[in-house]
C-alpha cells in the first residue's frame, strides 16, 4: 500500500505547527476495509485476514466489536485551555484515526519527505497489516471543568465512590480523556497511541498508559472463552456484539437516559477502567479446590458449580456466599449487566521478585451509577479480594461514533461550540 496522503496537510505545510511536523503515520500496508461498521457488525474473517474494521457508524468501534487480542490504552491531561485548539486537535485526531484503522499512511510517510523536518510517520508499523485496529475515545469528567463545559457534563458520569480494598495510585488513575487502541498486533496498537500522542504535543500530554496482551473476555459468542491470569475462564456470560437487544438495554446510551444538556452522549457508552494487580504467587499456591470455591467454576470446562458445561446456568445458592460468580451475577445484582473488554498485562516484577500482573478491566455500560458501581460494592465481600487489588481507576464517557467523512469525535458535544 502506497503512503497516499489523502486530505492530512502534507509536512511542509505543518511545520508552521511549533516547528516541526506532526502528522501522523499509519500502518502501510494491509487487507482491505472489512465494511462499513454499524455497531453491531462482525465480520468473523477480519482476524485472519489482517484486515482493516469500518471506522464511521453509529457508535465508536471498539465496544462491541469483536474483541482483538492487544490493547494500548492511554489516558491524557489536557494542556490547553483553547477550546477552539481542543476542537481542532480532535478534528486532526479522528482523520488520523480514520486513515491508521484502514491501514493507510498520514502524511508524506516515515521516509522520502523534507530531510530537514521530522517525518510525519514514526516508521514502526510500516509494512504491516491493519489488524482490525480499533481506536475508541472518551472524555473524562474533569474535561469538562478544564474546557469550561460543566452545564454539558451527563449525570451519569460520576466521579467513582472508593471501594472496599481500593488501593490507588493517583499516578495511574483518571485522566481528562482516553483513546483505546486495540489490535491484533501489539506494534500498530502501539504505533497508533504513540502518533496520535504526537499530533497532540502542545495540547496534551500522557497522564499514564497500560499495554495488554491475551484478552480476558469476548463479544464473539462462538469463540472460546479466554482465560485470566489465574487460569480461569473469563466473561462466560459477556455481551456478544450481535445481541443487539442486550446492548440497547446495557450498553448504548438512549434518549431517555440523559437531560437536554447531555442529549450528545445518545448513542455513546461509559466506560470503567480499572488496574487490578493479581498476587500471583499466593494464588499459586492455593489449593484447586479453594480456587474453584473462590471463583464458583470448575478450572477446567468452565462449569459453574453442580453444572456439567460452561454455559450452562448457575445455581448461585450452590456456590459459597462469597464466590466471585455468585456475587457478580446480574441475579445479585438487580440485573446490572456489563460488557466487557479487559486484557490481561504484567510489567516485570515489583521490586520484591513478585510479577508485576494482574487484570486491565475495561466494562462498558449505560449508566456507571447502575452498572459497575452497584456490581463492585456487591463484590466487597468476594472471596478473590484476597488475592486481587484495585491499584488504578478511570471513568470516560464515549460520545457516539463517527457517522461519515465530514463527521469528528466529540462534534456532538462541542457543536456549539466548534
Amino acid at each position: 500500500m502506497t503512503e497516499t496522503q489523502g486530505n492530512v496537510p502534507s509536512r511542509r505545510s505543518l511545520i508552521g505547527w511549533g516547528g516541526a511536523g506532526l502528522a501522523l503515520g499509519a500502518a502501510a500496508a494491509g487487507g482491505a476495509v472489512a465494511m462499513t461498521r454499524t455497531g453491531e457488525d462482525v465480520d468473523p474473517a477480519a482476524a485472519e485476514a489482517g484486515a482493516a474494521i469500518g471506522f464511521h457508524g453509529r457508535v465508536q468501534a471498539g465496544i462491541a466489536t469483536p474483541v482483538q487480542d492487544r490493547l494500548h490504552f492511554a489516558a491524557f491531561d489536557v494542556t490547553t485551555t483553547d477550546r477552539a485548539e481542543f476542537v481542532q486537535l480532535l478534528k486532526d485526531w479522528t482523520e488520523a484515526a480514520r486513515r491508521m484503522t484502514a491501514g493507510k499512511a498520514v502524511g508524506e510517510g516515515a521516509f522520502g519527505g523534507l530531510a530537514e523536518a521530522p517525518p510525519d510517520d514514526t516508521g514502526e508499523a510500516l509494512g504491516l497489516k491493519p489488524s482490525r485496529l480499533t481506536l475508541t475515545v472518551g472524555f473524562g469528567p474533569s474535561l469538562f471543568t478544564k474546557l469550561g463545559l460543566a452545564d454539558r457534563r451527563p449525570d451519569a458520569l460520576i466521579d467513582l465512590p472508593t471501594f472496599a480494598g481500593d488501593a490507588l495510585d493517583a499516578a495511574r488513575s483518571n485522566g481528562d480523556l482516553c483513546i483505546q487502541a486495540c489490535a491484533d498486533d501489539p506494534q500498530v496498537a502501539v504505533h497508533a497511541i504513540r502518533n496520535l500522542a504526537r499530533l497532540g504535543m502542545g495540547k496534551v500530554v500522557i497522564r499514564w498508559s497500560q499495554l495488554g496482551f491475551g484478552k480476558t473476555s469476548s463479544t464473539t459468542p462462538d469463540a472460546q472463552t479466554p482465560r485470566n491470569l489465574m487460569g480461569f475462564k473469563d466473561g462466560t456470560r459477556n455481551i456478544a456484539g450481535t445481541e443487539t437487544d442486550r446492548l440497547e438495554k446495557f450498553v448504548w446510551v438512549g434518549e431517555k437516559d440523559v437531560k437536554e444538556n447531555a442529549a450528545w452522549m445518545v448513542g455513546g457508552s461509559y466506560l470503567v477502567a480499572r488496574r487490578i494487580r493479581m498476587h500471583i504467587e499466593t494464588w499459586d499456591r492455593t489449593s484447586l479446590q479453594e480456587q474453584e470455591d473462590i471463583f464458583g467454576r470448575d478450572k477446567g470446562e468452565g462449569a459453574p458449580v453442580g453444572k456439567a458445561k460452561e454455559r450452562d446456568e448457575p445455581f448461585l445458592k450452590a456456590m459459597k456466599p462469597d464466590a466471585h460468580v455468585r456475587l457478580a451475577h446480574p441475579d445479585s445484582n438487580h440485573g446490572a449487566t456489563l460488557l466487557r473488554r479487559g486484557y490481561s498485562f504484567t510489567d516485570g516484577t515489583d521490586g520484591l521478585g513478585r510479577l508485576e500482573a494482574g487484570l486491565f478491566f475495561l466494562a462498558y455500560q449505560r449508566d456507571v451509577r447502575e452498572g459497575f458501581v452497584r456490581v463492585q460494592r456487591n463484590l466487597a465481600t468476594d472471596a478473590l479480594n484476597e488475592y486481587i487489588q484495585h491499584v488504578g481507576s478511570a471513568v470516560f464517557a464515549v460520545p457516539p461514533g463517527v457517522r461519515d467523512k465530514d463527521d469528528w469525535w466529540g462534534r456532538t458535544l462541542f457543536s456549539k461550540e466548534a
